[in-house]
Order: C-alpha cells, then structure tokens, then sequence
C-alpha cells in the first residue's frame, strides 16, 4: 500500500545529493500538475465551445495524448523519494534494523534493474519517432492536427532516467545503512506511524496558522 514517509536530511555528500535531486524531481512533479491544469482548462474551453458556438476545440485528443506522459510519468521520481509509490509491505514492514535494510536494498536494486531495461526500451521508441530531417523533426504525429509525437515519448526516458538516479541515491543510503548499522538512514523515505502522521500534519498547520 502507498504510505506516508519522512526523509532525513544531514549534512553528508549524500544527503546534498538528494536535496540537490530531489529540486529537479519537485520541478518535474510541478510540470506534471501544470500539464493537469492545463487539460482542466482545454476541457473548459472544448465543452464551453461545443456548447455556445457548437465548435468544440480542435485537435483536443491529440493534445490529451500529448500531455499524458507529462501527467503519469514525469512526477514518478518525486514519487519515489517520499515513499509515496504502492507498494505490499506486509513482510517488510514487520522487519527492523539490518533485515529491514538488506530487503529494502533488494527491493530497490531490482527496480533500477527494471528502470535501467526501461529506460533503454524508451529511448529506443523515442529515437524512432525523431528524425532531425523530417518535418517538425518527427516520423510520425497525432491523427487529428498532426502534433509530432516524439517529445511525448521523450519524457519517459527522461522520467525513467531520473528515477534511475534516485534509486541509485537510495541504493547507497541502504547500503550504508547495512554496513554502519543505522536506525534512521538520510535520503531514504522512512515510513511514518499513522501518530506521527498526525503529529507531522499538526505541526504543519500550527505553522500555517503563525
């Protein structure tokens, strides 16, 4: 199940690593919720259309089709970061110390192994589609108004790609955590208690209210 995680920060290389990561992931997760909005308002603008001027806008499945990567995959590494991906922790979560960290890190680098299959699965549909001489640079387009296609397949293996970085970021705080015997590793998400939760959440809303 998706819960929710806390990440620890300190001054180490490798938290820096992950602070500096985990800006470009928020940028990310920030196109993806522009590239939502935007779809709310085409859906305004195409219904709004159909029914006062009986023209609804042109071309707003290809622009669906378009924004859809943005929307599912661009913010997955962000995702990743705060724990916030399902996941079944029945086992899992009933260990602690070492165990706990040998199986996260067995979990993560079969991800990136995954994530690394993946991204160069992408970049090869990517690279089909581009062509620098062919026009608006892409062999193939949308059906409707002709979008080209490749800066949608572009972003999952750019979205896979940095997934891939933060898995890695993880992979090393796991293994620290295994060989120094950490309870509380940094750049890693560390599953909160439903009273910590609460605890968390009431902190940020006193601090909202001063």
């Amino acid at each position: 199940m998706a819960g929710h995680a806390s990440v620890l920060e300190d001054d180490s290389l490798l938290s820096r690593l992950d602070r500096a990561l985990a800006r470009v992931e928020w940028g990310m997760a920030l196109v993806s919720g522009v590239g939502a909005f935007a779809l709310m308002c085409l859906a305004v603008i195409s219904v709004s259309g159909r029914n006062f001027f009986n023209e609804p806008l042109r071309g707003y499945v290809d622009w669906i089709e378009a924004a859809m990567p943005f929307i599912a995959i661009f913010g997955i590494s962000y995702v990743q970061r705060v724990g916030g991906h399902i996941r079944m922790d029945i086992v899992i979560g009933a260990l602690r110390g070492r165990a706990l960290w040998i199986a996260e890190f067995i979990t993560t680098l079969l991800i990136l192994v995954l994530m690394v299959l993946l991204v160069w699965g992408t970049w090869a549909h990517f690279d089909r589609s581009f062509d620098f001489s062919a026009p608006n640079w892409s062999r193939d387009s949308s059906i409707d108004i002709g979008l080209p296609i490749w800066p949608a397949k572009l972003v999952v293996p750019v979205a896979f790609a940095v997934i891939s970085l933060r898995l890695v970021v993880q992979l090393v705080a796991y293994g620290r955590a295994i060989v120094l015997g950490q309870s509380e590793p940094v750049a890693v998400p560390l599953v909160m208690s439903a009273a910590e939760q609460a605890a968390a959440e009431a902190d940020q809303v006193q601090g909202r209210d001063t």
